[in-house]
């Protein structure tokens, strides 16, 4: 019997256990999601609105328990517990709100004789496997929209946070789901390879690494599954010459700090024109001095540790690596008594004098690090945010909002922020480019990811 455990990286304690679903076990979920879709596709839009709409209420109702589990499963702060689930609401009330409009038949201009339309067909089963870093933000991105689009999911959640799955299952139940029209399975990297090789699913949404992204389309080789991948990132931040110093200062220090840096579209790297440069490094490094590293179950804290401490210590070799090379650490580690090396407690860091040859600049962190470069201007920056592997978001501070919108038609990504970063908005498609992945979620656009046009040719004038 094989069992997965979630570690956490507030002792070191076991604190969840559960044993991985048997092959049997996992080919009837997936036979039965199959069958549920037939009459679950049947139910009007409304319907399933309803549906989920009673299981987002449900979740929310477990807030005051969610907020301690995450902390004890994944190390956020219990103080940033609610943060979550108000995302999570935001993104499910919007997906429910314009599914119907979204699912709408498309119709084309009027052609005498004959009725014309495409309609958006559910794919048939989901399959979304959900990371641990925003448990439930990343996992309603398709959970909750593939649902509306007339589709049944089965989720696997990241061993780290075994108790979201169970949550979303609670929450599906609470609201009266139809069995099989969502699942919950523990599963092993093992069986979830064999299940995508055996094309039990119809799409896999998957939020992960570049590498667990390369794994899932070799998994599914073959199948011809549809497949969203949203992968790494390295989101650089551009502070322009005419920025509000210390809004940009603010506000950059959430974006490359909140939940430790462990963020898919947290700000990693930053570009400071050389007029404004030493006030903004000076700004970010007495703000940063003001965190609280510790226990996230304390309201105190503003900083929990990384997930496990070889995270921590990858980034404590990114670090050191980059001081080797000539960087300048601004903060002193021992600032934060929490930070006894060789643990997930891990110190925030604001590096100056590096470059594009350190890893801390080219490669994923993950953790709390901001490495910042001075620039002469739009064109040295735009080059050095597009020098990058990776392609989810980047970010403009500046008063201009024309000059946002030309820098921001130059830089290779998904998503352009002027003045705010790390942020999903529900009404615009959240995609990547590059190796960040590839697919969309949110916004009727993601709907379109969901379902598969068919299209109606129908000739009414046969005299």
């Amino acid at each position: 019997m094989s069992v997965v455990q979630c570690i956490s990286p507030v002792d070191g304690s076991v604190y969840a256990e559960r044993v991985v679903a048997g092959d049997r076990h996992v080919d009837r979920a997936f036979a039965a999601a199959s069958e549920a879709q037939k009459a679950w596709r049947e139910r009007s839009v409304q319907e399933r609105g309803a549906l989920c709409s009673k299981a987002l209420d449900a979740m929310l109702a477990m807030g005051d328990d969610i907020a301690p589990e995450l902390a004890w499963q994944m190390g956020r702060p219990v103080r940033f517990g609610a943060g979550e689930l108000g995302g999570f609401e935001e993104r499910a009330r919007h997906m429910i709100a314009i599914a119907e409009a979204s699912l709408a038949n498309v119709v084309p201009e009027p052609k005498a004789g004959f009725t014309r339309y495409i309609k958006r067909e559910p794919l048939g089963v989901v399959f979304t496997i959900a990371p641990w870093n925003f448990p439930y933000l990343t996992a309603v991105n398709s959970i909750v929209p593939a649902l509306m689009a007339g589709n049944t999911v089965v989720l696997k959640h990241a061993s780290h946070t075994l108790l979201v799955g169970e949550r979303f299952e609670e929450a599906m139940d609470a609201a009266g789901m139809p069995d099989s029209v969502f699942q919950n399975l523990v599963l092993s990297h093992e069986q979830t390879a064999r299940v995508l090789s055996s094309g039990a699913p119809d799409m896999v949404c998957f939020t992960g690494s570049v590498g667990g992204g390369r794994s899932m389309e070799a998994a599914a080789q073959g199948q011809f599954m549809s497949l969203g991948l949203e992968l790494g990132g390295k989101d650089p931040a551009y502070v322009r010459a005419d920025v509000d110093v210390a809004h940009a200062v603010e506000n950059v220090a959430d974006g490359a700090f909140f939940n430790s840096g462990q963020s898919c579209c947290g700000i990693e790297r930053v570009y400071v024109h050389e007029d404004v440069h030493d006030a903004f490094v000076e700004g970010l490094v007495e703000l940063t001095r003001g965190y609280v590293l510790g226990n996230p179950l304390e309201q105190e804290t503003t900083l929990g540790p990384l997930v496990k401490t070889s995270a921590a210590n990858f980034v404590r070799g990114q670090i050191e690596s980059a001081v080797r090379a000539g960087a300048t650490a601004h903060l002193e580690p021992s600032a934060f008594p929490a930070d006894t090396g060789d643990s997930p407690y891990l110190a925030p860091q604001v590096l100056t004098g590096v470059n594009h040859q350190m890893a801390v600049m080219t490669q994923e962190t993950f953790g709390p690090v901001a490495g910042i470069m001075k620039v002469s201007g739009d064109d040295e920056a735009v080059a050095l945010m597009n020098d990058s592997e990776f392609g989810l978001t980047a970010s403009i501070w500046t008063r201009d909002e024309a000059a946002a919108a030309e820098i921001g038609d130059r830089i290779e990504t998904g998503t352009v922020f002027m003045n705010r970063c790390d942020y999903l908005d529900p009404a615009l498609a959240w995609t990547g480019v590059k190796n960040t992945g590839r697919g969309c979620t949110l916004s009727s656009v993601g709907y379109e990811a969901l379902t598969r046009p068919k299209s109606y040719h129908l000739r009414t004038d046969i005299s």
